[in-house]
């Protein structure tokens, strides 16, 4: 299993995440998903999950930050752009932003893609998963609901290291 994710001059894409223009964005965090490119994908494939996390983060937050996770994507070899908020049947799971220490109350935000806004320049490591059959997990799961649902389903996995611009 492969997956790619075109880059700008070494970045992801700027619309994507800390410069994104006015309309990709909502209380000033970037919302719009980067399409995924994903190939060689096992035979028995019944869905897809993904996590996209900043471990560069732990020196400013205290711990890694969820960026996106989303499960029962159905099988393709292409996650579009804006898939996050286009929802196409996938399940999202709460990102980083959902924490009691954050005044962010809107599930527009940590129930979806929620883009890199780092200080300085940052590695996100996208993982997609290729699953056995759907997870079911319900919309707001947690990142370690996913992780035990991976670990029983998944026929295999890729990773990637996507940097951002601070």
């Amino acid at each position: 299993m492969k997956i790619n994710v075109a880059l700008s001059n070494g970045y992801l894409p700027d619309r994507f995440g800390k410069y994104a223009p006015t309309a990709d964005k909502l209380h000033d965090l970037p919302i719009r998903s980067f399409p995924i490119e994903i190939s060689e994908l096992p035979t028995d494939t019944a869905a897809l999950a993904l996590t996209l996390i900043d471990y560069d983060a732990v020196p400013v937050a205290g711990f890694p930050w969820i960026h996106w996770i989303a499960t029962d994507i159905a099988v393709t070899n292409l996650i579009p752009e804006n898939a996050s908020a286009l929802e196409n049947g996938m399940t999202q799971g709460k990102n980083s932003y959902v924490s009691k220490f954050l005044d962010v109350d809107d599930p527009a935000i940590f129930e979806h893609y929620s883009g890199p806004k780092p200080p300085t320049d940052h590695e996100y490591t996208l993982t997609v998963y290729a699953l056995k059959e759907p997870t079911n997990l319900p919309k707001g799961f947690y990142l370690n609901d996913l992780m035990r649902k991976t670990e029983a389903l998944a026929l295999d996995s890729a990773q990637i290291k996507i940097p951002s611009r601070g």
